[in-house]
């Protein structure tokens, strides 16, 4: 029988990772099936075990599941426990549902593909939700010189600089406390879905500054918009969608695949879809 995995999300109809890990499959040449699969708001566990029952192997979790898919699992990977937050699920030969988060290393690796250093540099990352809390745990192995994140609800963005202040130098409050210049920005709040602008300062960015929005679209997001004509250089999450995506194919099927192919392949996928 062929290998089953999906990704559950609600809404999942605009999800690319079907189309994602079916260019992985076809590059190593592997046979698997990959679907879409909405799970019902009250519904998460119960669809998760419906999967495995009819004979999955694994899974991708996406908003707003990822939290269930932690509490579910048997097993948990360190960097998940530190994220408090799953997206990769894998069912092991015992039967027992393994947990694990890939999104933090698929953001250093994007930002290693684009050269973006960040060892001994200033961060500044912009939201304190799971996707943030997700990311943290990696970018401060990179030992940048301080991270700084600042959230309109300043208790949740010092809350997460005192759960990982043993990896590193890491601050957080409200967008009132940014100062300085940072050399790398991060958008991890989903206010580019609504069009939404954090309210920050605009002397942000030091000389030669990327701007990251984890969102992505056909278009840049409105915060890449506005950091743009603010000196700084930009990318968005597609490539951080593909890298988190490759590692959870890797954790599944043991084998790592080439994720520029499909970086491109994925981005004249988006320009056609804007046309």
């Amino acid at each position: 029988m062929t290998d089953r995995y999906c990704v559950f999300g609600n809404p999942i109809k605009h999800s690319k990772s079907p189309l994602i890990q079916a260019e992985f499959a076809h590059q190593v040449q592997q046979t698997i099936e990959y679907t879409a699969q909405e799970a019902p708001l009250d519904g998460f566990a119960g669809a998760w075990h419906a999967f495995v029952d009819a004979g999955g192997r694994g899974a991708n979790v996406t908003v707003p599941f990822k939290g269930e898919a932690f509490a579910l699992c048997d097993t948990l990977s360190h960097r998940a426990r530190r994220a408090g937050a799953v997206n990769t699920l894998i069912v092991g030969g015992n039967g027992r549902t393994y947990g694990d988060n890939t999104d933090g290393v698929g953001l250093v690796r994007d930002l290693a593909y684009h050269r973006v250093a960040l060892t001994g540099k200033r961060v500044l990352v912009v939201g304190a939700g799971g996707a943030v809390r997700g990311i943290l745990e990696p970018l401060l192995a990179e030992q940048p010189c301080e991270v700084v994140v600042v959230n309109r609800t300043a208790a949740k963005a010092e809350q997460l600089a005192s759960d990982f202040a043993d990896l590193g130098n890491i601050q957080g409050g409200g967008f009132e406390t940014v100062s300085g210049l940072f050399d790398v920005v991060i958008n991890g709040t989903s206010a580019s879905l609504s069009g939404d602008l954090p309210p920050l300062p605009d002397e942000l960015f030091a000389a030669n500054a990327w701007a990251y929005d984890m969102m992505y679209g056909s278009e840049p997001t409105v915060f890449l918009q506005w950091a743009g004509p603010r000196g700084a250089k930009l990318l968005d999450g597609l490539g951080m969608l593909v890298e988190q995506a490759a590692e959870s194919f890797f954790l599944w099927r043991n084998v790592r695949p080439e994720t520029a192919p499909v970086r491109e392949m994925l981005r004249h996928s988006l320009e056609f879809d804007g046309i």
